[in-house]
């Protein structure tokens, strides 16, 4: 077999997925070395994990500004009913006095509650592009004037932290989970892209190279073996030399932590297992997952419906990953973002159209917690973009790069977003000063 340094670094990423393996196979090299490791204080890092909404989420829903009389106006059959309104269950849930929670984002509540989450409304792209693919490929790339970079933002951040450039070997420090290798990570940072650890088929299973490049049969180990030459020099054989140690850790199985109580489906087992591969203390110092379903044009409902369902599996997911880490959340920022927002104007067929701004999210032990960070355009006609959307106050950078400089580390902003003038005047306070 003739294994080559282009095809195991193909577009910068690592991705292995499993093919046709037969359950009784299972994750055999995770569940020996990962899901139940030991805690180690000392060993721990600062993580990221990024959530990306995909499709557009409808901020005005989700974190509704039901103090803004112009709301229900624009929105007499979708917009959630103020706190005052009685209605239980259907009314939004109080956070500041002039926005509110949808209802079934009620999960979040104790968490803003108790200081751990924040909301930043009016933000996403400068760039007013309506095109979900444009405008995921502008955000991820974090240049929104450009579609001609290769790399994305969290790439180049990982490429200017301090830890990572004493630890660029490990394979661990950037995963994709539940998916290909999303935007964010194609470029130098080796990410790893794994469909599922549950079949995840390392020993004896067949595992597959991003970019196309074929299967390769025998599993990981086995492409190593076969793979002398330039692979098992610098970064291959380096990281070959750190997935054997995770083999020594404890091979007792994971579970996750009493009353983390996981929803089911796809994204809620990415989440999961972020939790693992972060408790397994192997070195995760960005992970990524994304969930999709928030194109809501026709029957979006209101507290009630198609975008409520949406949420409540969303939120109640995330409150899991945030109860499994426990006391790790110390050290871990979780940060949501969706590409763009929904037009405040509800349409003919009881949804909503292509937007602008949004709402992102933001949890964790140094987020400045229990509010929410908004210079609020407001809703008037002549307040809205283009008489339709949410306007713009906060650029979607301003917040990438200040979790990226005051929670990760990084240096030389210039480097991570080349067309923008980084500047902490224009953070919008996501994470507490220390």
């Amino acid at each position: 077999m003739n294994i080559t340094r282009r095809i195991f670094l193909k577009n910068g990423g690592l991705a292995l997925a499993s093919i046709g393996l037969a359950p009784v196979i299972g994750p055999a090299f995770l569940q020996r070395s990962v899901f139940a490791a030991e805690p180690d204080a000392s060993r721990r890092k600062k993580t990221l994990i990024c959530i990306f909404q995909r499709g557009a989420m409808d901020g005005l829903s989700a974190v509704t500004p039901y103090g803004d009389a112009e709301l229900y106006k624009l929105r007499p059959n979708l917009a959630v009913a103020a706190p005052t309104s009685g209605n239980k269950g259907e009314s939004a849930l109080d956070l500041d006095g002039f926005f509110g929670l949808h209802p079934s984002l009620s999960a979040f509540l104790p968490l803003y509650q108790s200081g751990h989450l924040a909301v930043i409304h009016a933000c996403g792209s400068p760039n007013t592009t309506r095109s979900h693919f444009d405008a995921q490929d502008y955000m991820e790339s974090g240049i929104p004037t450009s579609k001609s970079v290769a790399d994305g933002w969290l790439a180049r951040t990982i490429a200017q932290c301090p830890e990572d450039r004493k630890n660029a070997a490990n394979p661990f420090r950037a995963v994709a989970l539940g998916g290909s290798l999303p935007r964010s990570l194609q470029g130098d940072s080796n990410a790893l892209a794994i469909p599922d650890l549950k079949t995840f088929g390392v020993g004896g299973g067949i595992a597959r190279l991003a970019g196309g490049n074929g299967d390769v049969a025998g599993g990981f180990e086995t492409l190593y073996n076969d793979a002398v030459g330039d692979v098992l020099h610098g970064t291959g054989k380096e990281s070959f030399e750190a997935i054997k140690m995770l083999k020594k850790l404890n091979p007792t199985a994971y579970r996750s932590a009493p009353g983390a109580n996981y929803p089911t489906g796809k994204f809620a087992e990415s989440l999961k297992q972020i939790a693992q591969l972060i408790k397994a203390d192997v070195g995760v110092e960005v992970a990524f997952a994304d969930v999709g379903g928030w194109d809501t044009h026709a029957n979006q409902g209101g507290a009630q419906g198609q975008l409520a369902n949406r949420l409540r599996e969303f939120s109640n997911a995330i409150a899991a990953l945030h109860h499994d880490l426990g006391d790790r959340m110390n050290d871990v920022v979780i940060l949501t973002m969706s590409e763009f927002g929904r037009t405040a104007r509800q349409n003919g067929t009881g949804g909503t159209d292509h937007g602008h701004a949004t709402c992102f999210f933001a949890l964790g032990g140094a987020v400045n917690g229990g509010v929410v960070l908004s210079k609020w355009p407001g809703l008037a006609p002549e307040q809205l973009n283009d008489n339709r959307d949410l306007a713009l106050t906060t650029d979607y950078r301003a917040v990438f790069a200040e979790v990226a400089q005051k929670h990760l580390k990084a240096t030389h902003m210039e480097k991570i977003f080349p067309d923008y003038r980084v500047s902490q005047s224009d953070y919008p306070g996501v994470l507490r000063s220390i």
